[in-house]
């Protein structure tokens, strides 16, 4: 067994990559790169201007307000054209005469947009965080960079979050509106202390960690929840590391801090209001879609949630006579997060040196997706490609709540020698699905070890060479997660660590081990994995209270220890199956665990 150095997480080809990936694991997902023989190319970055334009400056269209000090980045490289308030018509007109355009989220970067640049806009910069607005899939199969500003906000968000946080304890702005029409209600807006108040920080990020820090200054008692906040740096700051359920039952005060993301959509909705202290309180500087903001209301009529502060809205601008916003214990702004002179300055800068830097042919850590390879170069790696980040999804998705992952191994067998396979873009996709489904990143192979690194995730990688005919570039790739407890048990290895195996069969990737237990199920749709006693009739059981609820199986597999004693039950499904269904499993007398995981 040959093992490689860990990756903890070096990235010396981050400057010059020569594989990466988009947000899907597709085939116009990687840079140009030329593999003969399977053999390594040596690595380069092709950034190809128009013909016409490479003795002159690059053209960079600035349709959105940006700061001085990034004008002036960019004007000392480019030839800069500040358009604002373009129509899409306009928008479309003009860019075919540009190499790079920047925006901030009033503008919408389309599919129609990159036809018509006639593929010479090469970089698209957004001056903030969030990339709702630009098409990725149209940017990468038009071999377009986009880049992003994700960290000059943080010192601006956090501190709307403390501005928010103690207005709403001391009722600043419904006392204010009451003043103004000439009430004098001091009686009515007796407020509550912050000293000695426990704060959930939920998502213990940039912000989640600057409000954290600002929060004890006030007297404040801080835990977080965070999966991949570093045991470390909360010590630093003197904050407790908590599960999620024990984040909501112990706070005086909830400041959210975390990505929308399938699995945080909504994440605080009834069941979660349910779990909270009567009469927490609740601030949003994050995503609007995380609240399901019914139930809020519902919380908030219940007496279960005193007061709610927000800057964000799952429609934004809400609709007029928008019953949360009107609610007279919520206190709302309209997206200010950002909104502070310094933080445009910031995010100015920061945009403005990305955009430079991928027209030198440069790629940055902020790199959202990546230019296209030939399809042909990951014809036989595509499958492959799927399988790693699948069992990276599968594999966090297994972790208990508090847990929190730092250490991955990654094991590939392969009858290839150690230098006919680089393993780089199999590593990101691992990486990809460890971190995107509870990240608002988007992972590819130039910033997937530097996403990594930032939360504390060390990524190791271990080959096994076999004998037999290289003519498959891999006949296994396994995950462990080291050092956390798992929501199926049966999903820990003999050595301890959460352990997932897959294997592509016929194009198709497959799971083909989970803990110690050998299985064999499609990793397409869902998968429910059950640990039974192994008796007769145990599939037909499952399978008839899915069939039940509609829910199509797709595979099926049992891998036991030995005859009657303990087994694994794999299932692929189409749908997720409803939560009576799933309670209607566990209820099975044979069943002893089971756990719903969706791909």
């Amino acid at each position: 067994m040959a093992t490689s150095a860990p990756h903890a997480l070096r990235t010396p080809f981050l400057r010059n990559p020569t594989l990466s990936l988009s947000s899907k694991p597709t085939l116009s997902s990687v840079f140009p790169v030329s593999l003969s023989s399977r053999r390594r190319a040596a690595p380069r970055l092709v950034v190809v201007l128009s013909a016409a334009r490479l003795d002159a400056k690059p053209t960079v269209l600035v349709a959105e307000k940006l700061g001085e000090a990034g004008l002036d980045l960019l004007k000392e490289f480019a030839n800069v054209d500040c358009s604002y308030n373009l129509s899409p018509e306009e928008l479309c007109t003009k860019i075919s005469l540009c190499d790079a355009l920047i925006v901030r989220s009033g503008t919408k970067v389309s599919r129609e947009v990159f036809e018509s640049s006639g593929g010479r806009l090469k970089v698209v910069g957004r001056a903030g965080v969030g990339i709702d607005n630009v098409d990725l899939g149209a940017a990468t199969e038009f071999g377009c960079l986009v880049v992003n500003a994700p960290t000059a906000n943080t010192v601006a968000a956090a501190e709307h979050g403390i501005a928010l946080l103690t207005a709403m304890a001391r009722n600043v702005a419904q006392a204010d509106a009451s003043v103004k029409a000439g009430k004098w209600q001091r009686n009515k807006y007796v407020g509550v202390s912050l000293v000695g108040k426990t704060l959930a920080v939920m998502g213990f990020g940039k912000v989640g960690s600057e409000v954290a820090r600002r929060a004890k200054g006030l007297g404040m008692h801080v835990i977080a929840h965070d999966p991949y906040a570093p045991a470390d740096r909360a010590r630093a700051i003197g904050v407790e590391l908590v599960s999620f359920d024990e984040a909501l039952a112990s706070a005086d005060f909830i400041s959210l801090h975390m990505p929308l993301t399938p699995a945080t959509s909504k994440v605080l909705n009834d069941e979660t209001f349910a779990k909270m202290k009567k009469g927490v309180r609740i601030v949003n500087v994050a995503r609007g879609g995380v609240i399901d903001e019914d139930a809020l209301v519902r919380a908030l009529d219940g007496g279960i949630v005193a007061q709610a502060a927000l800057d964000v809205f799952t429609v934004e601008p809400p609709p007029q006579g928008n019953t949360l916003v009107l609610h007279e214990r919520v206190t709302a702004t309209p997206h200010l997060g950002a909104s502070t002179m310094e933080a445009q300055e910031g995010v100015a800068v920061e945009i403005a040196e990305a955009v430079v830097g991928a027209l030198k042919g440069e790629l940055a850590a902020t790199a959202v997706n990546a230019p296209m390879v030939p399809a042909e170069v990951l014809t036989e790696l595509k499958p492959y490609v799927v399988l790693a980040e699948k069992l990276g999804r599968l594999a966090v998705q297994l972790v208990a709540g508090g847990s929190g992952v730092k250490t991955v191994k990654v094991s590939y067998a392969s009858a290839r020698a150690p230098d006919d396979l680089d393993t780089r873009l199999l590593r990101a996709m691992i990486t990809k699905g460890l971190i995107e489904p509870i990240s608002d990143v988007f992972v590819n192979l130039v910033n997937a070890d530097f996403t990594a690194k930032q939360r504390g995730l060390r990524i190791t990688e271990e080959r096994t060479v076999l004998d037999g005919s290289p003519e498959s570039p891999l006949d296994s790739i396994q995950v462990q997660i080291a050092n956390v407890e798992s929501k199926f048990a049966s999903a820990i290895s003999e050595s301890g660590e959460i352990t997932v195996e897959g294997r592509v069969k016929d194009g198709v990737p497959h799971l083909t081990k989970v803990g110690s237990f050998e299985v064999d199920v499609s990793l397409e749709g869902s998968i429910i994995l059950c640990r039974q006693v192994d008796q007769p009739g145990m599939i037909g059981t499952v399978g008839s209270i899915l069939g039940e609820e509609n829910v199509n199986v797709s595979f099926m597999s049992v891998g036991r220890i030995a005859p009657r004693k303990q087994a694994v039950m794999a299932i692929g499904v189409d749908d997720q199956p409803s939560k009576p269904a799933l309670k209607r499993i566990g209820d099975v007398p044979a069943i002893e665990e089971f756990v719903f995981l969706k791909l």
